[in-house]
């Protein structure tokens, strides 16, 4: 293993054009399943502060034909289920009308809603060319309010990097928008070869770990974020 800021579980999209292979970030934990990578809105619901279950919103970035985000996704998601600190809600971007005028449509108003309503956010995002993929910067700078002075973290999936260099370039845009992006990434390098056809990585012991690491900084911050705005609205 290769301590680091990041824990890697990852199967990564073809280092083509597409998800890009690429060196692994310093601050990462590589097991061969995976590496982690590690590196906020207005109000909240009456009741919703203390021990209360985090919304976390779990936010597939690609939209390519033949992407394995849903694959990524779909295994993140269990593992939060596994989690009693959560409720999560996966928000796929294919199909939505998103458009980068940053025109308003019914999808972005109910996207804008289910944003609104989280306590915290994880991307699953593809390198592609070094970088993340266009829809998903569409989808994120529709929206202000909704990513204040929350949490974010990060699964990520390409070639020998495991998508790191995209979430280099994301935590700046989350930064920009004063969320808090968490230190730990999942990041799975070389994608392909580490899950299994049923959507489960091989070394689903040290993937789940990663998991659990970065969901316990989740919950840190998510919790501190949610209580800190229910007592001072922030004004970012």
């Amino acid at each position: 293993m290769t301590s680091d800021n990041a824990t890697t579980a990852t199967p990564t999209e073809a280092a083509t054009p597409t998800e890009a292979a690429t060196p692994t970030e310093a601050g990462t934990t590589t097991t061969g399943t995976a590496t982690t990578a590690t590196a906020a809105g207005h109000g909240i619901a009456d009741g919703a502060g203390g021990d209360a279950p985090l919304r976390l919103v779990v936010i597939i970035g690609s939209t390519r034909t033949g992407r394995f985000s849903p694959v990524a996704a779909a295994w993140f998601a269990d593992e939060v289920r596994k989690h009693h600190g959560f409720d999560v809600d996966v928000v796929d971007l294919q199909g939505m009308d998103l458009p980068d005028s940053l025109d308003g449509t019914a999808d972005t108003e109910a996207l804008g809603l289910r944003l609104a309503a989280a306590d915290a956010f994880v991307v699953v995002t593809p390198e592609y060319n070094h970088s993340y993929p266009a829809p998903l910067k569409a989808a994120i700078d529709h929206f202000h309010a909704e990513w204040l002075a929350k949490p974010v973290g990060f699964v990520t999936y390409g070639g020998m990097s495991g998508g790191l260099r995209a979430v280099e370039h994301l935590r700046g845009v989350f930064a920009e928008l004063h969320a808090v992006t968490v230190r730990d990434t999942i990041s799975f390098y070389n994608y392909p070869n580490r899950f299994g056809d049923d959507g489960v990585p091989h070394d689903a012991a040290s993937a789940g770990e990663a998991a659990k690491g970065m969901l316990g900084q989740l919950l840190w911050w998510g919790r501190a974020l949610r209580d800190a705005r229910a007592v001072r609205p922030y004004g970012g």
